[in-house]
């Protein structure tokens, strides 16, 4: 542990210029992966794989996961992500000496663990960790699921693909209580179903909202333990889900895809 202070940006320490440039390079580095939306633009090429790096990184921030090399001219962190041979990848950076701008450290490459870069740590620092009990990952069916269908439409309208952003609220309402109703029969089958999700230092599921269709997800309904009964009060679109989803592991594909 090194007691350092490090900044929750990934930009506010690390100065990365070209961004799709270096994570084409990453993506082509670890084990194959979707990084791209399907079905809706975005600012970067891979923002899947660019929102992974920035909230790994804040995760390992919190967790003072971050190394500084023995002689103070690199650091690294963890990705978390490893090569089609298994062999995890680092972020390696140098003290940056660009005149425009006062953040402390520029990145340089990704490295494989065995690079002959990283001999210049005495340890290397260990990958993000989420969460201690194992049991957090799976839904409970016998438990209560208290969902407040209003509060989840009134907070979250936009989110609705249409036509169902468009209505009013009480026809979207009996159609959502008949999506969560399925979807929590479809979790009783496949405790798969229930995907996690880490927020503010919580794991929360995620349940799929098959509004339209059996089979298509609409949104993902974000439910929370609470001991004795599950809440759920929010929804996320899928493209949110996912991003979530993947700080922790790369999604089952059975209902949430990018």
């Amino acid at each position: 542990m090194s007691n350092v202070d490090w900044p929750d940006n990934f930009h506010d320490l690390i100065f990365l210029p070209r961004i799709d440039e270096h994570i084409d390079d990453l993506a082509a580095m670890a084990e194959p992966e979707d990084w791209a939306y399907e079905h809706s633009e975005a600012d970067h090429r891979k923002p899947i794989l660019y929102n992974y790096i920035k909230y790994t990184y804040k995760r390992l921030a919190e967790e003072d996961k971050i190394a500084i090399a023995d002689d103070g001219r690199a650091l690294v962190f963890n990705t978390g992500l490893v090569t089609s041979s298994q062999e995890p990848i680092f972020c390696y950076c140098t003290p940056n000496n660009m005149p425009d701008t006062d953040v402390q450290w520029h990145f340089t490459a990704w490295k494989r663990k065995g690079d002959h870069a990283l001999s210049s740590f005495s340890a290397l620092p260990e990958m993000a960790h989420y969460f201690d009990d194992p049991t957090v990952l799976v839904l409970d069916p016998r438990k209560e699921l208290r969902v407040n269908v209003e509060h989840v439409i009134a907070d979250n309208k936009e989110r609705f693909p249409e036509p169902y952003r468009s209505m009013d609220e009480y026809p979207l309402q009996t159609f959502l209580k008949g999506a969560i109703d399925n979807a929590q029969e479809r979790v009783k089958r496949n405790y798969k179903t229930a995907i996690p999700q880490y927020y503010r230092g919580r794991v929360q599921l995620m349940l799929p909202l098959c509004i339209g269709s059996p089979g298509v997800a609409d949104l993902a309904l974000v439910v929370e333990n609470h001991g004795a009964f599950y809440r759920a009060s929010t929804c996320l679109t899928l493209e949110m889900a996912y991003n979530n989803a993947r700080q922790l592991a790369r999604p089952d594909k059975d209902w949430l895809q990018p």
